[in-house]
């Protein structure tokens, strides 16, 4: 090795160590935020925050099933009493009444600030006899066993009316005293982590401790009992896993299929090893930038990084194949400024999603576009240094050769080929309305089994879906908790006229100071209730002698401190509240979850709540109405967008570069040709494989233009028409840029198998395509 040689080894080293220790000290992540707006909209915003730290992203639902019902009721009371003892888990539910003493503790304590139906009226002569009237009336109903032991301390029945609207939601059937599905099959819980929706880790080591109390249970209760558990954490955990697993997998199939190709060609461990030396830069430079530039690294755009490696391996091919018999002077002279170029284009296509308002396809491009940048200097000027003034190479003329008469071939089917496309176009033209799928979902990695029985477990415990919200904002929390009153009494008109079937409000367990001592002045002193009390029980079968304990509890709540969120803790109460009273940056926000109206069930087709009437309602009332589902669709929609007029910047700087380097409209065309029709080919041939398009489809067309480029460059870089080594080098390029990208085509993930089904089959078309149209010598004396 020359002095020279080895001073430029010691540099890439020193700069890959420095990259290693950047990447080392990187976060990954694989998450959904790939797909979240970096500058959202403020109901995107709620979106985001509701999927990062909603309540409802931390819940699991749990089903028991297998054995008979008293063993599967058994095994739900002791997995809710193991779960409750640890940390992880911040409420635990199965519809064991055991279960919600703490609530009802509470609640009693409190319920007379909590109460809405406190009001002067209800301290009058008719308001006590109304309501201890309809005390007494329960208990002959079922709910007589609730009421009985509170009816001389709550005689007004505040308690049952604070439960009632705690339970308002529609729950789940009971089967030995523990929730059960539908048909009975199974036992069912509600489990809410302690870990937010967005700590992956957290909820995967509440899950992992889920199972193992099961396991443990289900040792002493029998075999037959087996645990089915669903909810977002789940979904998180396994798509990272799933990513994780893609990009490990397909990083090493791609890796072994090239180096099996390069021994093929360089039969020479020596030139294998520095042929990969710009792979290797590439990669680690792509990590470097996107870790530097954004803070962390999806594993999505690691697992690109895999197509990276059949892209950054054509320049080293190039090289050696090129400059065996020329020397590395006249490769540089000769074929560096075609390589150059298109290296350019390869940067106006991936550089094109640096502009992307949404940190997934930004990822994508920087990645890219400092990879492929990284490994064409790599082997400019890093490589010939290393490999020596000639890199002693086999002779491969015959695969040129024969390659020849693959291109006369080819050129023999320029019209059918035309005949074909026109075909295609018409094909596409009919089906214009089916190209395209509506909304975000195709990009998830859950599966429609997974996603069914998610659906099916929601059903039968009837978790909530939140998919209505109502945002109202505030100062302080005691602006926020009164702007919450104000708008649900807004929200109540809507309830009364059958609009909606209810909704949340944390200022139902936690009022405002205000509200709170609204109705604590409306309680009476002992010597005004005790005559009033006399003259309403006249005539029913209770004696005010008997509640003498209700005057001193009107007493003690009069006197009592205002209930503070303090006072919650230990509940399940203080959960539903933080759930839905934010503290934000700018002060506090209040969400309102909606449900619809009795006898529609959330996710049926169509509005299960008419938007239009609730956001007239709410006009001028300064709370912002939001519809999940609709805000996910816009969402999409944005997306899919932005990926139109980045795919056409992309594409159209692309044939800016390609017109000034070029200098002539025929060339000009003669390039652009075959990479359009690739394009329309690869579409077709999605659409009839019963594939509708998404917005990554549409980025895997713009790096067909940007990649097949490159082939055509060589065959319209000068007059002459490419050697056998020229297309000897080209014919491999191309095979490892087809198992790079075409490997992702074997991902479940599938923002990966898009690019990877798009781009694979596309450079192959890009090269054959370009190929059969390229004018030939023949061809050009034939013109004259």
């Amino acid at each position: 090795m020359t002095r020279k040689a080895g001073l430029t080894l010691t540099l890439w080293l020193l700069a890959m160590l420095a990259g290693a220790a950047v990447v080392w000290n990187s976060r990954f992540v694989a998450d959904m935020s790939f797909f979240l707006p970096a500058r959202p909209s403020a109901e995107q915003q709620v979106l985001i925050d509701q999927l990062k730290e909603g309540a409802v992203s931390r819940l699991l639902m749990l089903a028991v099933e297998g054995g008979d019902a008293t063993q599967r009721a058994a095994a739900s009371r002791e997995l809710r009493q193991r779960l409750a003892d640890h940390s992880e888990f911040v409420s635990v539910q199965n519809g064991e009444a055991s279960s919600f003493a703490a609530e009802r503790d509470l609640l009693f304590r409190h319920r007379y600030v909590l109460s809405p139906a406190i009001t002067p009226e209800r301290f009058t002569v008719d308001g006590l006899k109304q309501a201890i009237g309809d005390s007494i009336d329960l208990l002959a109903s079922p709910a007589g066993m609730l009421v009985k032991p509170f009816l001389t301390r709550d005689p007004t029945g505040e308690l049952v009316e604070l439960l009632s609207r705690l339970q308002a939601n529609s729950q789940p059937n009971s089967r030995n005293g523990v929730w059960a599905s539908r048909d009975g099959e199974r036992a069912m819980l509600l489990v809410q982590t302690k870990a937010l929706g967005s700590d992956t880790d957290g909820q995967e080591a509440a899950i992992a401790l889920i199972r193992e109390q099961f396991a443990a249970i289900a040792t002493i209760a029998g075999p037959t009992l087996k645990l089915q558990l669903s909810g977002p954490g789940r979904f998180a955990v396994e798509a990272r896993a799933t990513i994780k697993d893609d990009v490990s997998r397909l990083s090493l199939i791609a890796t072994l299929a090239i180096v099996a190709v390069l021994f093929f060609v360089y039969r020479s461990p020596r030139l294998v090893t520095l042929g990969l030396l710009p792979v290797v830069s590439g990669a680690l430079a792509g990590i470097v930038a996107v870790s530097l530039v954004h803070g962390s690294v999806f594993g999505i755009t690691v697992g690109f990084g895999s197509a990276l490696i059949g892209e950054a391996v054509d320049y080293s091919i190039y090289y050696f194949v090129q400059s065996g018999r020329l020397g590395a002077d006249t490769w540089r002279a000769r074929f560096w400024p075609t390589i150059r170029l298109g290296v350019l284009t390869s940067v106006a296509g991936f550089g094109a999603l640096l502009f992307s308002g949404f940190p997934g396809l930004a990822q994508l491009g920087l990645y890219a576009l400092t990879g492929v940048v990284t490994a064409a200097l790599v082997t400019r000027f890093v490589l010939p240094q290393l490999a020596g003034p000639t890199a002693h190479m086999r002779d491969l003329s015959y695969i040129g050769q024969r390659l020849n008469a693959v291109i006369d071939f080819l050129q023999r089917l320029r019209w059918p080929t035309l005949v074909l496309a026109v075909a295609a176009l018409a094909y596409l033209g009919v089906q214009r309305n089916d190209l395209w799928h509506e909304n975000l979902s195709v990009l998830s990695t859950v599966s429609a089994e997974d996603a069914k029985a998610d659906g099916a477990l929601r059903a039968d415990i009837s978790a909530p879906d939140s998919r209505y919200l109502v945002l109202v904002t505030g100062a302080d929390r005691e602006a926020a908790l009164q702007a919450a009153e104000k708008i649900g009494a807004h929200l109540d008109r809507l309830v009364t006229a059958g609009v909606i079937g209810g909704y949340d409000s944390p200022a139902r367990f936690l009022p405002s100071p205000a509200t709170q001592a609204a109705r604590r002045a409306s309680l009476p002193t002992p010597e005004e209730l005790r005559p009033r009390l006399h003259a309403a029980l006249a005539d029913m079968p209770i004696s005010a002698a008997k509640l003498e304990p209700f005057l001193g509890e009107i007493e003690a709540a009069r006197r009592a401190p205002d209930l503070t969120r303090a006072s919650l803790d230990g509940s399940g109460l203080a959960l539903a509240v933080d759930a839905l009273l934010l503290q934000r940056k700018a002060g506090w926000s209040v969400l309102l979850p909606l449900r619809p109206p009795v006898g529609k069930v959330p996710g049926d087709r169509g509005l299960n709540i008419p938007a239009a009437q609730v956001r007239e309602a709410l006009a001028g009332s300064g709370a912002l109405f939001i519809d999940m589902k609709a805000e996910f669709d816009i969402l999409y929609g944005d997306y899919l967008s932005e990926a139109v007029r980045l795919s056409l910047a992309g594409f159209v700087a692309i044939v800016l570069l390609l017109a000034a380097t070029l200098r002539s409209p025929r060339r000009l065309a003669a390039v652009l040709l075959p990479l359009l029709l690739a394009v329309l080919f690869v579409v077709a041939a999605l659409h009839v494989a019963g594939k509708q398009l998404h917005l990554v489809h549409l980025i895997g067309m713009l790096f067909i233009v940007a990649v097949g480029s490159n082939y055509a460059l060589f065959f319209h870089s000068g007059d002459e028409q490419p050697d056998a080594d020229t297309l000897t080098s080209m014919a491999v390029a191309n095979l490892t840029s087809v198992i790079g990208f075409g490997t992702l085509g074997l991902s479940s993930v599938p923002v990966l198998e898009a690019i990877g089904v798009t781009v694979g089959p596309g450079a192959v078309l890009a090269l054959l395509l370009t190929a059969m149209f390229v004018r030939r010598r023949s061809d050009k004396r034939g013109g004259r």
